[in-house]
């Protein structure tokens, strides 16, 4: 990242901090946290940092500038100290949806690769078109469809959760990432001691993973069609029969238990949430903190409402003051309140400072001067 991409980015991370505080939550008993950060022009991660107070919390986000700030789900006697030394007291358990996990086919079409050789940017799935380099990073710009892709998700896992499982709502609250996904925080007593053994079953569930056609009616010697799952019946049963339906059910188990076991496991992927198992069974893993900025985008992350649609437009909360950058991207794309941006050709455009911040974030923009030679770009307020 070039000298004038971090004045850019961390003038208006400083800016943020400084003018969003209500946004920023703090997180309840707050001095049994550890805390992280990452900043620009300091590589890896900074951890096990304690903070105090509310106080303590701004000053961190206001003189550090951090690209992306993260807060332990766990409670810790000690969160300053090494791991084996915290003394973990509890955990709120947190379910990570992602959209680049749900193999969208529209994703190769939004997706860049950014060359390392030469900074160069072209269209995802080869070398670098300038310099041919195989040294390239692939960067999505997610869409629509994306993101609504992993709202469903996250609504699917939600009726679980309540459904079978008997999760209060109101201990329940989803996060849009900032990025292209969903931070589903659970806070119950029930489940706040759950350890990582526990909470790794829980995921299995929520994901439909482990079933066995002997568990659903079907043993070895052939379907007892008596005891294949029917609509109504509470958890997998029911959830299974409703979204396979009966005749799909009673189809499979016709053909052995092997067919019935395959189906059993290609139902996982509609059937049950599809979540990062990893995060849910981690119980020492630090996540982004509510209300701050994610590194990758230059959005925030903020509650989720009952529609995706707006999600975008209400995570873009940087300045919309104009800013000029050198862009090349060869997908149009759109970012908080401004639809059709881009294509373009490594091009000198204006663009307001939320969409600045994005596309130095994806790679697809600079701060820096155009290169000689390069074409002017139209300006785009």
């Amino acid at each position: 990242m070039s000298p004038e991409d971090e004045k850019l980015l961390r003038g208006a991370i400083k800016e943020y901090y400084i003018e969003s505080r209500d946004r920023v939550a703090v997180p309840d008993q707050i001095a049994s946290r550890e805390f992280g950060y990452q900043k620009l022009g300091y590589d890896g991660m900074i951890r096990h940092q304690s903070v105090p107070d509310e106080g303590a919390l701004r000053v961190l986000l206001v003189s550090e500038a951090p690209t992306d700030v993260y807060c332990s789900n766990a409670r810790y006697l000690f969160p300053s100290m090494p791991m084996k030394e915290k003394e973990w007291q509890g955990a709120d358990i947190i379910f990570d949806i992602d959209a680049k996990d749900l193999a969208m086919p529209c994703r190769e079409a939004h997706s860049v690769a950014v060359c390392s050789a030469c900074s160069r940017v072209s269209p995802a799935g080869g070398p670098c078109a300038a310099c041919s380099s195989t040294k390239v990073s692939a960067r999505s710009l997610p869409c629509q469809k994306c993101i609504k892709a992993a709202h469903d998700e996250t609504a699917r896992l939600h009726a679980i959760l309540c459904e079978d499982l008997g999760v209060d709502a109101a201990s329940i609250t989803t996060y849009f990432s900032g990025n292209e996904g969903y931070h589903t925080h659970v806070r119950s007593a029930d489940l706040d001691a759950l350890g990582g053994r526990e909470r790794r079953e829980l995921a299995d569930y929520v994901m439909f993973r482990g079933a066995t056609a002997e568990a659903y009616g079907v043993p070895r010697q052939g379907a007892r069609r008596r005891d294949l799952p029917a609509r109504g019946e509470r958890g997998w049963r029911g959830r299974l029969a409703a979204g396979l339906g009966a005749d799909a059910l009673k189809k499979a188990a016709a053909g052995g238990r092997d067919r019935f076991q395959g189906a059993l496991e290609a139902a996982s992927a509609s059937v049950g949430a599809r979540i990062d198992p990893q995060v849910t069974g981690d119980i020492h893993r630090i996540f982004r903190l509510p209300g701050s900025l994610n590194g990758k985008s230059g959005l925030s992350k903020v509650p989720a409402g009952p529609s995706p649609a707006s999600i975008y437009a209400d995570s873009c909360l940087l300045p919309d003051r104009p800013v000029e950058v050198t862009a090349e991207c060869p997908h149009r794309f759109s970012v908080g309140r401004r639809r059709g941006l881009g294509p373009y050709s490594r091009e000198r455009v204006t663009v307001p400072l939320y969409a600045a911040a994005y596309m130095v974030c994806k790679g697809v923009a600079t701060a820096a001067a155009a290169p000689s030679g390069a074409e002017g770009g139209q300006g785009v307020n």
